[in-house]
């Protein structure tokens, strides 16, 4: 059996998508950093210059070559119901965890979201049998996404816009918090990313097996050294 789409006889593909991109969805995603309060820390960010340049760099190097990649080709893996595609693309996601910070952050906002996905019931995106592919194995957060954006039937650019600007949205909120900046600095900075977004998502489009990739040495030297820094207001 295929995924259910009753919730796509009462919203458009983009509101669906505007929904998906939202901060309100009920991930937990507020309270990671993603390695830039360490950054911080460390004196690599101080500044609104520096942590667009930070997050551009994050955007273009680890977003768009790795999760993003994955989401892409996860997406037509969920509208064929590709099972051992759909593990092999989680374990890989796993596999890029460098840190115990990374791997519990894509693990419990992988389980949030398809927590979502079931609580909605009646409006559910996906049927009782996508929900279970994952069941049994921790789930991570671009394959529960991937299953979403699946639902939506929205085209897979489109798809990849959306969640990109979900995660520079949330990127720029603990950048306003963490360094500390205010709300015009934030959104210049979210101008930059959005301009960017595009440049990542044909990355991700024209990425394979072969060049995909999660490459990243700095970031998982700092998502290890948070894990002991004395003050943080982020669980990564």
């Amino acid at each position: 059996m295929g995924m259910g789409t009753r919730m796509g006889t009462d919203t458009t593909p983009l509101l669906q998508l505007i929904w998906l991109a939202s901060p309100a969805l009920p991930v937990g995603g507020f309270s990671y950093s993603e390695g830039l309060e360490a950054a911080i820390d460390h004196g690599l960010v101080h500044n609104e210059a520096s942590c667009t340049q930070w997050l551009t760099d994050q955007l273009l190097l680890t977003q768009a070559r790795g999760d993003m990649a994955a989401i892409a080709q996860a997406v037509p893996a969920w509208q064929a119901m590709d099972t051992a595609r759909l593990q092999e693309l989680n374990a890989w996601v796993l596999a890029t965890r460098e840190s115990s910070e990374m791997r519990l952050q894509t693990v419990q906002m992988g389980k949030s979201l398809l927590d979502w996905l079931r609580n909605l019931q009646d409006h559910c995106l996906a049927s009782p049998e996508a929900l279970q592919c994952l069941a049994d194995l921790p789930s991570t957060y671009p394959l529960a996404y991937a299953l979403a954006l699946a639902c939506s039937k929205a085209p897979l650019d489109q798809a990849l816009n959306a969640y990109a600007f979900g995660w520079a949205e949330n990127m720029t909120q603990a950048a306003l918090k963490a360094v500390p900046l205010g709300q015009s600095s934030g959104q210049r900075m979210l101008a930059v990313l959005a301009r960017t977004i595009p440049e990542a998502v044909h990355t991700a489009l024209t990425r394979t097996d072969e060049t995909r990739q999660a490459f990243s040495p700095m970031l998982a030297i700092l998502s290890s050294r948070h894990e002991t820094q004395y003050s943080r207001l982020f669980r990564s």
